[in-house]
């Protein structure tokens, strides 16, 4: 009987030795990165089905150099729309295009590890003609010559298509904020058909929405603040919070206009943005004043703004009007404000919706992430103005990095879990948003009051920290390498426009910043990474101007490369940060197979 189980047991780790020397000699997926793209839900929608330009490239590397760029273009619009097209101005035939797809699948199905994994996601009625088509096996004539098989095939073709060019996607936070749908994209990528490859590191947007959902006050009335100012009703709407209550406050307190530099457009979506945002300053200044921890005592401003008020002395200011601030005591919410934000609070914190969206983030999220030796993060590290790591709450480098994550995930868990909130871990979600030392922000403060109350434009400008100027520092980007045993670090955050010179790599391609300002808010642009076993480079996403003038001239979509460096071997997953946690388990499986030999 032992025997029999040590044979078992020897069967088992025999087994799992083949398959780790089958993985670590494999060469990578291809990975692509994607950064804030900030709620552009129909332009991430767009751009996702052409995999942010891997089509294109794809199409560029797999096929004949003797295909020119509008037929590239042609197919690339096959392929994320899934299905054959007529075009007055430039068509390929059925057959050429089942060919072209072909060829594409083949270029890339030999850095796929599991070919059978492909296998069984293939469109059943026609699994047998597409296996005998990657394969280059016969297939009857008519697959070719009947027009309803050839569009069924090519339509197939270009999910396996889909499916085989990309094996991992890297998003490096901020979907909230600025655009409508930030929902639209959280459930693409939360589908079952694209969750299993997608990595998420949270952004400032996203955890400020996390607190909010978790119970933080005033985020809540940020997030509330910043969805008026930019009118996302109906996003809202979607989620259902029922803002007329708040609306209808807002209308009593300004029949007129708010005269502060307020951002919306609509009248209504003024009124209440002045209202929330006199809430949530009362809110996080008394946060402020509970944690002095944060050091961010140079934000109380109430009580600078309630002292002049008090002696008259108006100069500078570009609002007078406060009917909810007591003089006397600044942070003191007024009944009616207390009932409006007690009532936006059950709402936040008990939406359904809302919860469905956080379940993502809170379980799917992380701090940092590292793939193929390259550290991925939203922001930054944070970093001293001498170059050395940032201390915050008794810690510094991956091992605030790695508390932080545990905070977050554990306010999450109270959150989907109905627990009661830690105060204190609800107010760093608060800190996490706008303090100086987080990971999440990389400025002196955030100039949300100034810029509202304020004319002196000089006092609207947030001051960058030290993070830009650091990773220039080859010593710095060492320290980074050593800290997370990497090579590389890839970021988003900061908007890079290419337009006007600015690289998406540093010269020696170890800091990536890939923020390309997706949204309409910011440059409209985007970029994403690509990294393929053989090279790492960016594709400068068009935007939708730059799309249409092409479709209209009939010409081939505008994208854009930044090389970044290119492989004199494919690299293997024994190559790779995840390779080593492989090694380790391999050697231990042979430890393992000594003992029961």
């Amino acid at each position: 009987m032992e025997t029999t189980r040590n044979i078992a047991i020897l069967h088992d780790i025999i087994r799992e030795i083949i398959e780790i020397e089958a993985e670590l000699d494999s060469t990578i997926d291809t990975t692509m990165w994607i950064s804030d793209p900030h709620g552009a839900g129909e332009r991430f929608v767009s751009i996702l089905k052409g995999r942010f330009g891997l089509v294109w490239k794809s199409c560029m590397e797999a096929l004949p150099k003797t295909f020119s760029s509008q037929k590239i273009d042609y197919l690339s619009r096959v392929i994320r729309k899934e299905d054959y097209i007529f075009d007055t101005m430039y068509t390929m035939e059925r057959q050429d295009v089942i060919a072209a797809l072909v060829k594409i699948i083949q270029y890339r199905v030999e850095s796929i590890r599991d070919f059978d994994e492909i296998r069984n996601n293939l469109n059943k009625d026609l699994k047998l003609v597409l296996e005998n088509l990657i394969l280059n096996f016969p297939v009857p004539n008519t697959v070719y010559e009947n027009e309803v098989i050839s569009d069924r095939v090519i339509s197939a073709l270009c999910k396996v298509v889909k499916q085989v060019i990309l094996g991992h996607l890297l998003v490096l936070g901020d979907v909230f904020d600025r655009g409508d749908e930030p929902d639209k994209i959280l459930r693409i990528l939360n589908k079952n058909d694209i969750k299993p490859y997608v990595t998420f590191v949270w952004g400032n947007h996203d955890i400020l929405w996390m607190g909010a959902a978790a119970g933080n006050r005033s985020l809540i009335a940020e997030a509330l603040r910043i969805s008026v100012r930019y009118d996302n009703m109906k996003f809202l709407g979607r989620i259902g919070i029922d803002i007329s209550r708040l609306e209808a406050f807002a209308e009593k307190l300004y029949p007129e206009n708010p005269s502060g530099f307020f951002k919306a457009k609509q009248d209504r979506s003024k009124r209440m943005e002045k209202t929330l945002a006199m809430i949530q300053f009362k809110i996080e200044e008394a946060t402020i004043m509970e944690n002095p921890e944060f050091e961010m005592e140079s934000r109380l401003n109430l009580g600078i703004l309630a002292h002049k008020l008090k002696q008259g002395d108006t100069s500078g200011l570009s609002d007078t009007n406060f009917p909810t601030l007591d003089l006397d005591n600044p942070t003191k919410l007024t009944e009616e404000e207390q009932e409006i934000i007690d009532d936006l609070a059950r709402q936040f914190t008990s939406s359904r919706r809302i919860k469905e969206l956080m379940q993502f983030l809170f379980e799917h999220g992380t701090m940092y992430h590292i793939n193929n030796y390259i550290l991925n993060v939203h922001a930054l590290i944070p970093s001293t103005e001498d170059g050395e790591f940032e201390v915050f709450l008794g810690k510094k480098g991956k091992k605030l990095l790695n508390h932080i994550e545990e905070t977050v995930k554990n306010v999450g868990r109270k959150y989907l879990n109905g627990g009661t909130q830690d105060r204190k871990e609800l107010a760093l979600m608060y800190y996490l948003w706008c303090g100086p030392k987080s990971p999440f922000f990389g400025k002196d403060a955030m100039k949300t009051f100034e810029r509202y109350f304020y004319t002196d434009k000089a006092r609207h400008k947030e001051k960058l920290l030290y993070w830009g100027e650091n990773i220039k520092k080859p010593e710095f980007m060492d320290k980074i390498m050593h800290e997370f045993d990497t090579r590389r670090i890839v970021y988003g955050h900061t908007p890079v426009d290419v337009t006007k010179g600015d690289r998406i790599a540093s010269p020696d391609g170890r800091a990536i910043n890939i923020d390309g300002g997706f949204s309409h808010a910011y440059l409209e642009r985007g970029h994403s990474l690509i990294h393929t076993p053989f090279s790492l480079y960016a594709i400068i996403l068009p935007t939708p101007e730059e799309i249409k003038e092409a479709r209209m001239r009939h010409k081939a979509l505008p994208l854009k490369t930044e090389n970044i460096d290119t492989f004199d071997r494919p690299i293997k997953i024994k190559d790779t940060w995840q390779g080593k946690a492989l090694i380790k388990r391999r050697e231990e499986l042979f430890r393992l197979l000594r003992e029961h030999s």
